[in-house]
């Protein structure tokens, strides 16, 4: 016998990319076997299977995940006050990534920002920048309708909004399952490297987090993306936040491409340099390879470890 859908349920009226995703993470773990209901009315909410971000009530065996009463819901051991999203990815978050270790990436790296935010809580000093960062946020209020938007419905405009935090947290799980695939082989890479300074890899993985704690890699070579078969070397950054560069390529080479920058580097297949010197392209790794070193014999301060 089939079972019966289960019932969701959250407030109706405004929504933030607390509930959005706190219910899209839910239909994730339901595997949409689930119907939502937006409601404030007490009747409606105590015949929930799962309640979220309304019902003034934080009870995990019970599946109600508020955060509105007085006291919160707790908070992490970073300080960071759990949302609703947060609440239901503490509880459900291992099951629907089939990892531990996943949940937790996805939660410091989606979760914890969506939830801080939800709580009032700034994650960073944007007094006196150029431009004001835009955050999940501002992308799910963005499906709210306006003043004039008479024609649209909070609800349905939710639906859309959920249904966009779904392909956000499925690709999330997906990069964090195959970061944690290629970590092993980043390693591998780096200890078979014999001048550590340029390290070479056989697919695109995500390598930042893994070189960035060494101290020795200064470019990272790697297969575009794309049907072009070029290869890339990357300049390594020199902190996971941050847009400096350990080291940039030549400043001459900023902007030029195929014949120009094979003429100025002294590489025949380059065939690009991105004018902010963090990232070069060639049609072979072999040439992808000779950039780096060709950037490295330009700066001899940077001796071979």
């Amino acid at each position: 016998m089939k079972d019966s859908k289960k019932l969701i349920v959250t407030h109706d009226g405004g929504f933030h990319a607390d509930d959005a995703f706190a219910v899209a993470a839910l239909l994730l773990h339901t595997k949409g076997n689930a119907e939502v209901v937006r409601s404030r009315v007490p009747k409606v909410i105590a015949s929930g299977d799962f309640v979220v971000d309304v019902g003034w009530e934080y009870n995990e065996t019970r599946s109600r995940f508020d955060h509105h009463q007085p006291g919160g819901a707790g908070e992490r051991s970073n300080k960071i006050p759990y949302a609703a999203f947060g609440l239901v990815w503490k509880k459900f978050g291992a099951a629907i990534s089939d990892s531990e270790e996943i949940a937790a990436r996805v939660d410091a790296k989606l979760v914890q920002p969506i939830d801080a935010a939800d709580n009032g809580v700034q994650l960073g000093n944007y007094e006196g920048a150029l431009a004001f960062p835009y955050f999940m946020q501002n992308a799910v209020f963005a499906f709210e309708p306006t003043w004039n938007e008479k024609n649209l419905s909070l609800d349905a405009q939710f639906d859309e909004a959920r249904k966009f935090a779904g392909v956000i947290l499925e690709r999330e799980i997906a990069h964090a399952r195959d970061a944690l695939l290629g970590e092993g082989r980043v390693r591998a890479a780096y200890k078979a490297a014999e001048d550590k300074r340029i390290i070479v890899l056989d697919e695109k993985y995500h390598w930042g987090d893994i070189l960035g704690e060494k101290a020795e890699p200064l470019f990272v070579v790697t297969p575009d993306r794309g049907p072009s078969g070029n290869w890339r070397a990357h300049a390594v950054r020199v902190g996971p936040n941050s847009f400096t560069s350990r080291l940039s390529f030549p400043e001459a080479w900023a902007g030029k491409r195929d014949e120009e920058l094979a003429l100025v580097s002294g590489v025949p297949d380059a065939v690009f340099c991105h004018n902010k010197l963090f990232t070069v392209a060639a049609q072979t790794k072999e040439g992808a390879i000779a950039l780096a070193k060709k950037a490295l014999e330009q700066t001899p301060m940077f001796e071979a470890h």
